[in-house]
């Protein structure tokens, strides 16, 4: 007797709808390790073009010298950099205007920064919530598979007299199966979803820092011009 364990084959000869269950959970779980794979990517970029970008704002570089440096590449920004720009356009378009005070100066720039701050948290954010909810409705659905097919495992036994467990094993082993593929899909959305989430929250919070402290240099300028 071979008691090895077939899963390939379990899944093979499990009723339809298990294999329906079986289909979208795969699916479920290769979406899943791209969306991974292209966030972690996507969060090292935005990390290593902040770390490059603040080390030459930090450097004593002149403002206005890198704002023309880093608009001049055509290039789109992001990040830091995409911060930094926005502020610092807002601040010499409201400087040209006359009778503009330094508070205006430096409110007008604060409000242009947050809203690229956002508009980058938002960029990186995106499909997250798809592994949130993965790792939300994954085990139900595998769930929901294994309910169906230990109901059909016993509705074969309605017309036996003598049931026996290797007459029901089978069935349930299939059915089974779906609850397992419903954990191997989510565990890892799960996990990635908090990790990156972190990883997000420590972004936004690095991002919130770059405002306030570029929010100060435009203001001991504004009050040097007034």
């Amino acid at each position: 007797m071979n008691n090895d364990l077939n899963i390939l084959a379990l899944a093979l000869n499990a009723s339809l709808p298990v294999k329906c269950v079986l289909a979208l959970l795969i699916g479920f779980s290769i979406a899943s390790w791209f969306i991974i794979f292209r966030k972690k990517a996507m969060l090292d970029r935005a990390n290593a073009s902040a770390d490059e970008f603040e080390e030459r704002f930090w450097s004593g570089a002149d403002l206005a010298g890198l704002f023309r440096d880093i608009t001049a590449r055509g290039e789109r920004l992001s990040s830091s950099a995409a911060i930094f720009e926005a502020g610092f356009r807002e601040f010499a378009r409201l400087r040209q205007r006359r009778g503009a005070d330094s508070r205006a100066l430096i409110e007008g720039a604060q409000r242009a920064m947050r809203v690229s701050a956002t508009r980058e948290v938002d960029r990186l954010e995106q499909n997250l919530e798809f592994l949130a909810n993965v790792g939300s409705i994954s085990p139900y659905v595998g769930l929901f598979g294994t309910v169906w097919g230990i109901m059909i495992a016993f509705q074969g036994l309605a017309n036996v007299k003598e049931a026996t467990i290797a007459m029901v094993a089978p069935g349930i082993s299939e059915a089974l199966i779906a609850t397992a593929m419903g954990l191997f899909a989510a565990i890892p959305a799960v996990w990635a979803y908090n990790r990156f989430s972190t990883k997000l929250e420590r972004i936004g919070l690095r991002y919130d820092t770059f405002v306030e402290e570029f929010s100060s240099i435009l203001a001991r300028q504004a009050h040097v011009e007034d």
